[in-house]
């Protein structure tokens, strides 16, 4: 890693610098503070390096796709190679004069950490500035065990994938956690976590960034699988369905990850479907999450596949979304027939309201194990590269 030092401001999400990105970025010591480095018009350009990967970008391509002058993206581009953010990737043929110089983004110039911890599991990432991954670790847990237990073993986790330890180090960005809900992700503090009361209003950003040394974000586990999503899929409008030791939902509506008013969107699993059926672990009957653990439990998938969804077909009643796609473990163990079975009930409900032959399109997402924790770790790289989170 380079000595870059990169910021986050106290709500979460990466401070935004003067105008043009060509203001003083240097560190006290000696790294690159991306408090100060990322402008819009920065953000801009890293993000098309990005995009473009190895094969790179001119700076005349760069101008034409930010609308920025030649001089702008110049002395953005002269920054960002004098700080390690980006290098020279071979020339081009022009069509008069010199060979143009094409720039790629540094990917190891900065990390995330990315964790993403379960009711009975945690597993961390360190991603580059590409989010891929570089190291990985995971191991048991039980959010059951209570604050200090699981922020300790955060914090050993984190230390594994990072070479500096647990403490801030050169070119780590932050940790992005990600675990279930609700809670408030701009405060980072938890609610009533279903089933484990013990963490309602427990300050957990506060407390790991006190552990850790470093920036950090929370959210909601099936919002940080969305936004990674969301970052890799042209779709503008869909819901990821994450079931494995419970049942939530992503939103994300225009493009963007829809939180709702309190943070609280997305607590799919306890609409109910049921009014006398199975007490929930929320305190409901017959929620749609616990109708599918239920069927889950006894061994009839099938089951589990057609109540998820039929609360997936509400879903796309209520929004109009374009796509729905299903993760979570006990959804990978058979995914082939958790497709077949939301997408049978999807299409019988368009069928029914004269929607065409056919319900929305629905798909495993990807990401697989790594899906959630691989998003924990956008929540801290997406702002760098001007993407709302």
């Amino acid at each position: 890693m380079t000595g870059m030092s990169m910021g986050v401001t106290a709500g979460g999400t990466a401070g935004a610098g003067g105008a043009g990105g060509t203001g003083g970025g240097r560190a006290p010591g000696g790294g690159v503070n991306l408090l100060a480095l990322r402008s819009h018009n920065t953000a801009l350009v890293l993000d098309l390096l990005r995009e473009a990967g190895l094969d790179g970008m001119t700076r005349i391509k760069l101008a034409e796709r930010t609308g920025l002058t030649p001089q702008a993206v110049s002395k953005i581009t002269a920054r960002l190679r004098a700080d390690g953010l980006a290098a020279e990737a071979g020339h081009r043929r022009s069509t008069g004069g010199k060979p143009r110089t094409v720039l790629r983004l540094v990917p190891d110039a900065g990390h995330a950490v990315g964790v993403h911890v379960d009711r009975d599991a945690l597993r961390a990432v360190l991603v580059d500035l590409t989010g891929a991954v570089v190291q990985e670790t995971s191991r048991p847990v039980d959010l059951g065990a209570g604050a200090e237990a699981v922020v300790a073993a955060v914090g050993e986790a984190v230390g594994e994938v990072t070479p500096a330890g647990a403490g801030p180090g050169p070119g780590l960005v932050g940790a992005g956690v990600a675990l279930p809900g609700p809670l408030d992700h701009t405060r980072g503090v938890l609610h009533r976590v279903t089933g484990f009361p013990e963490w309602d209003r427990y300050p957990l950003r506060a407390a790991l960034t006190d552990r850790l040394g470093v920036p950090v974000v929370v959210d909601k586990d099936t919002n940080a699988a969305a936004l990674r999503l969301a970052a890799r899929s042209t779709a503008r409008s869909f819901a990821y369905l994450h079931l494995g030791t419970g049942l939530g939902a992503g939103l994300v509506i225009d493009g963007t990850v829809h939180r709702g008013a309190r943070t609280g969107a997305g607590e799919f699993g306890h609409q109910v479907l049921q009014l006398d059926g199975p007490p929930c672990t929320c305190g409901d009957r017959g929620c749609v999450e616990a109708l599918c653990l239920a069927a889950v439990a006894r061994g009839d998938l099938p089951e589990a596949a057609r109540v998820l969804g039929a609360g997936a077909a509400n879903l796309v009643a209520l929004l109009d979304i374009d796509l729905v796609l299903l993760g979570g473990r006990t959804v990978m163990a058979a995914d082939d027939l958790f497709v077949r079975g939301v997408a049978a009930v999807l299409d019988a409900r368009a069928r029914r309201e004269s929607r065409g032959d056919t319900g929305v399109p629905v798909r495993i997402a990807s990401g697989g194990e790594r899906g959630v924790a691989e998003g924990a770790a956008e929540l801290l790289l997406g702002p760098l590269f001007g993407r709302d989170v």
